[in-house]
């Protein structure tokens, strides 16, 4: 007996010691259910409190809850869209962005040109804004914040609320940047971006060429970011 357990390298107290060690090494999950139902109960104490002040504020809560709901069940960042394919080689979220973009320019053409044949002011026409060299090396810019701080704006709150507290760091440099920004916005927009040429595709291509010239350009991005994920994928 005492041969079978030296070739098998274990003994019967052995055994019950791995045991006992993993059981130990198991720790106790929290019951988190009292702090989910104080969580909802403080979410609609303060929407009723909201209703008292303002009724569209109410709207304006429940929205940003089910944006950020969303956003952390689907893991939704810009930033990791960007990035993954260049560290990982998934595309996934690459693609569902690009899916993002396809369905919100069909529904942005479609409310501009409903305001065109009503005569009616475009909506959102103010965020038709010049593009030059400055717009390239902004996004540049803010491209790398992202990659370094690891994340977005988006990503970065929704980080927050799951607790990651180095994103609190990233958020702070966010809004001290923001502030700043908005400060010398005047200055920037006279002497930089002002300077720029507005383009609007409708005014280039017409409203259908419009909506066909911006879908076949994320088509073709899906397309690069699909065979991309191929090209890592049978490389690995």
């Amino acid at each position: 007996m005492s041969d079978v357990n030296s070739s098998t390298g274990s003994s019967p107290s052995g055994g019950s010691i791995r045991r006992s060690s993993r059981s130990r090494s198991r720790k106790k999950k929290k019951n988190q259910l009292p702090i989910g139902v104080a969580l909802l109960a403080l979410i609609v104490a303060f929407g009723i409190f909201l209703g008292t002040r303002n009724e569209q504020l109410v709207l304006f809560w429940i929205t940003g809850l089910a944006f950020g709901y969303i956003l952390q069940h689907a893991r939704f960042c810009f930033t990791a869209a960007c990035r993954d394919p260049y560290l990982t080689g998934g595309t996934n979220l690459t693609k569902a962005v690009l899916v993002a973009f396809a369905i919100t320019s069909i529904g942005f053409i479609a409310v501009h040109y409903g305001a065109h044949l009503r005569g009616a002011p475009m909506p959102g026409s103010a965020y038709i804004v010049p593009i030059s060299a400055a717009t390239a090396i902004g996004a540049f810019m803010f491209g790398i914040g992202m990659v370094i701080s690891g994340g977005c704006a988006s990503g970065t709150l929704m980080r927050v609320g799951e607790g990651f507290t180095m994103q609190l760091l990233s958020l702070f440099f966010f809004v001290v940047g923001s502030l700043w920004g908005a400060h010398d916005f005047g200055w920037w927009k006279l002497n930089v971006i002002l300077q720029g040429k507005a383009v609007y595709l409708p005014d280039v291509f017409g409203w259908v060429g419009a909506v066909v010239v911006q879908l076949l350009i994320i088509a073709l991005l899906w397309i690069a970011a699909d065979k991309w994920a191929d090209k890592k994928s049978q490389e690995a």
